[in-house]
């Protein structure tokens, strides 16, 4: 290019910018309005497409944070924002924050972040699983593991994908990422201990979930696997980076708007939230979102969305003896020997009923204290067919109106919960994998009675074996679920026992996880496990006697199967009966039982019989450097589908975690759809549901909700003293829909 052409386009492009300016406020033909803020990204090499806008302010009585994307000429409008002043920059991949900006709404805020100068810069702010796929997985001719006096893999471990399994979400990262700053570097306190290896031992006995931690490294077998995470942690540190870059958001992506605000405190952690009826979504409008802080709180957080203000409802217990959290085993890097958790009642997983009332699972005595009515010699029909000596978590009701708890004493133990849309509102649970029954609530009678054992039941899991059609005289084989301290299952023994009596029905080793209900009635759990898998109840005419239950196993070494999958975990069921399932391979499956094709029992129905029935979809990012398979090395704690189309992206929209990935992901007509929160990396969600809070308003009037569900909100990119935080996500027409 001649130098004349060169001065003409650096004319150019400076009369460019002076006509940009010029147009403020409507630049570029961004409307905003009082309650908005607008304004055009650039960097050096120019507009900067598919970024995000963040504006962050703590005026508001809580923290609160909105964050969306550019359009392709880097243009944002940062909509509905409360009176405050905020700080405004921006951030993207390739880029270097801009420079922070102090601001308010119905002002114009042009953004000028800088090129990432190498790839090291840029990579700090990629997702965990960038980072996490440079961990190297022992080759498949490695299995099985030979023990400590071996290769350092345990005898346990048959197969590269129970390895897998194990190092995502059903050890490693079922409480929180991996990947991220702090896990892929080793802290100071540790670094000088005699190798890598015994740093990363000496870093899981951290804290109140140390011996948690403990655990999860004897699964695998802690010699080899401190190893390499070790290597892992020590290649980082030499320079090693993510071999590829994650995309900026295209298309319906760019249309996301993320609104978060804080809502616990620095020591506590959030696992669920709840806005709605999931079978309504229309209940509760504009109202109160409650959540569940697990070991760490005896509250229910609450966070009104409308006025951005935050409190707290107590949670009673009681027994006097009912367990509390242990002490930390050894210092942590944050908290030192500190306990920050301090619960009784580990509230697990909360939800609304038709009439706004809040039901949740929560511990109101200790496990071994069982009542006598669940006991053999109880009248009750379920302790008569099943009796049960142990129930680790209990049921509670809090209604808001009254601002009063009931507490309901159950026999079998609770986790996750769902209300039925039948004439007794049932609420049934599951038990997170152990105790091998699956247990509901007859929630008409207990309002008619408050009897607790009138109003319970609960079930085994029985297959036709035989193929008569009718609960018969069953196998009744040992139930071996090794649970952890939380009640969900290790997954480490078989649902089914290797050869079926086909002259009885057979008994499930197994119990629910996840929990879904199907339009038709039936309800639908997974079971934890390799390579694990999904259960159907039907729980006929006269439950649990007439009670019966289908298993299907995820597809593994099944030569009839398009993709091998494995290890379910969260689950939902859409309007068509289809069940969705988070899998540990790196895939979201979809299950349609109506596709199957041999008979779903009888002595061959035991698990591999339906791999027509499965669909499997890798998710979204690279897979651990040395794996072949399919799948990817993001993690996926929980699934949920979107019936009523509260988010934008359609009716029954599958959604789940991207808990390595800093993500929701959605799946739309076989495609992904990723909405990542920006700031701050490290979002790491579980369960999820959607409200309307105007059907008439548009995209603005409803919207999906989840919380940080992460037990260590101080791993994330602002450290010691954040907080978990509500998170909505809307989908907008286009990103400049003010």
């Amino acid at each position: 290019m001649s130098k004349t052409r060169l001065l003409f386009a650096g004319v150019a492009v400076i009369g460019l910018a002076i006509v940009l300016v010029a147009q403020q406020p409507n630049n570029a033909g961004i409307r905003i309005n009082n309650d908005s803020i607008g304004g055009v990204v650039t960097s050096p090499k120019g507009p900067e497409a598919g970024v995000w806008a963040t504006a962050e302010t703590t005026d508001l009585p809580t923290r609160y944070i909105k964050e969306v994307v550019t359009d392709d000429r880097g243009r944002y409008v940062l909509p509905d924002l409360p009176k405050a002043k905020y700080t405004v920059w921006a951030r993207g991949y390739g880029l270097v924050d801009s420079p922070k900006v102090t601001s308010e709404p119905g002002k114009m805020v042009d953004l000028k972040p800088t090129i990432a100068p190498d790839a090291k810069t840029a990579a700090q702010l990629y997702p965990g699983n960038y980072w996490y796929a440079l961990m190297k997985v022992p080759e498949k001719n490695e299995f099985p593991g030979t023990g400590p006096t071996g290769n350092g893999i345990s005898t346990n471990i048959k197969n590269q994908g129970q390895w897998i399994h194990l190092i995502k979400t059903d050890s490693c990262e079922s409480c929180h990422q991996l990947g991220n700053k702090y896990t892929r570097t080793i802290p100071p306190q540790f670094a000088n201990l005699d190798s890598p290896a015994q740093a990363w031992m000496r870093r899981v006995q951290s804290g109140q979930a140390g011996n948690a931690m403990l655990g999860g490294l004897g699964q695998l077998g802690p010699e080899r696997a401190t190893a390499l995470f070790g290597d892992w942690t020590t290649r980082v540190a030499k320079g090693e980076l993510p071999a590829e870059a994650p995309p900026r958001p295209q298309g319906v992506e760019r249309n996301v708007v993320i609104t978060q605000w804080d809502w616990a405190d620095p020591k506590s952690y959030l696992h669920d939230e709840i806005s709605t009826d999931k079978r309504n979504p229309a209940l509760n409008a504009n109202g109160l979102i409650y959540g569940s802080p697990e070991e760490s709180r005896d509250v229910l957080p609450v966070l009104d969305p409308v006025h951005n203000t935050t409190s707290t409802v107590k949670v009673p217990y009681r027994d006097p003896d009912t367990p509390g959290q242990p002490k930390p085993l050894k210092a942590s890097t944050f908290w030192d020997e500190e306990s920050i958790w301090d619960s009784h009642t580990t509230v697990h997983n909360p939800m609304f009923d038709e009439k706004g009332r809040l039901w949740y699972t929560s511990r109101i005595r200790a496990g071994n204290t069982e009542p006598a009515f669940c006991k053999q010699g109880s009248s009750l029909t379920s302790a008569k067919l099943t009796p049960l000596a142990n129930s680790g978590r209990q049921l509670a009701v809090y209604d808001p109106a009254t601002k009063k708890t009931e507490m309901i004493d159950t026999c079998y133990a609770t986790h996750h919960l769902l209300f039925a849309a039948d004439a007794n509102n049932t609420l049934w649970t599951s038990s997170g994998g152990g105790g091998g029954v699956v247990g509901w609530l007859n929630t008409k009678v207990w309002d008619e009675t408050h009897d607790a054992a009138k109003a319970q039941g609960w079930t085994a899991l029985v297959l036709d074996t035989n193929g008569n059609g009718k609960r018969d005289a069953y196998s009744d084989i040992e139930q071996k679920v090794v649970t952890a301290p939380s009640g969900e299952s290790l997954g480490t023994s078989a649902a089914v026992p290797a050869i079926a009596d086909s002259a009885h029905d057979t008994r499930l080793n197994a119990a629910f996880y996840g929990l879904g209900i199907g339009p038709d009635g039936m309800i639908w759990g997974s079971v934890l496990g390799f390579p694990g898998g999904i259960v159907r109840v039907n729980p006929g005419s006269n439950p649990p006697e007439t009670t019966l239950a289908e298993y299907y196993e995820v597809p593994w070494n099944n030569p009839k199967a398009k993709v091998q999958g494995y290890s379910p975990r969260g689950m939902d069921v859409d309007g068509n009966g289809v069940v969705w399932v988070a899998l540990g391979s790196g895939h979201l499956a979809s299950f349609d039982r109506r596709k199957c094709k041999g008979p779903l029992n009888g002595p061959t129905a035991t698990g591999q019989h339906c791999p027509e029935g499965w669909t499997l979809y890798p998710s979204p990012g690279p897979n651990f450097k040395n794996v072949k398979d399919s799948g990817s090395a993001d993690s996926h704690y929980y699934d949920w589908v979107d019936q009523f189309d509260t988010l934008g992206l359609g009716k029954n929209t599958p959604i789940e975690t991207g808990n390595s990935s800093d993500s929701l992901l959605a799946l739309v007509n076989g495609k992904w759809v990723v909405m990542r929160v920006p700031y701050p990396l490290g979002f790491f969600a579980k369960g999820m549901d959607g409200r309307i809070d105007d059907p008439k308003a548009g995209w603005k009037g409803k919207g999906v909700w989840t919380t940080w569900g992460t037990r260590t909100p101080f791993h994330s990119e602002t450290g010691k003293g954040t907080m978990a935080k509500v998170v909505h996500f809307q989908v907008r027409p286009d990103p400049l829909a003010n």
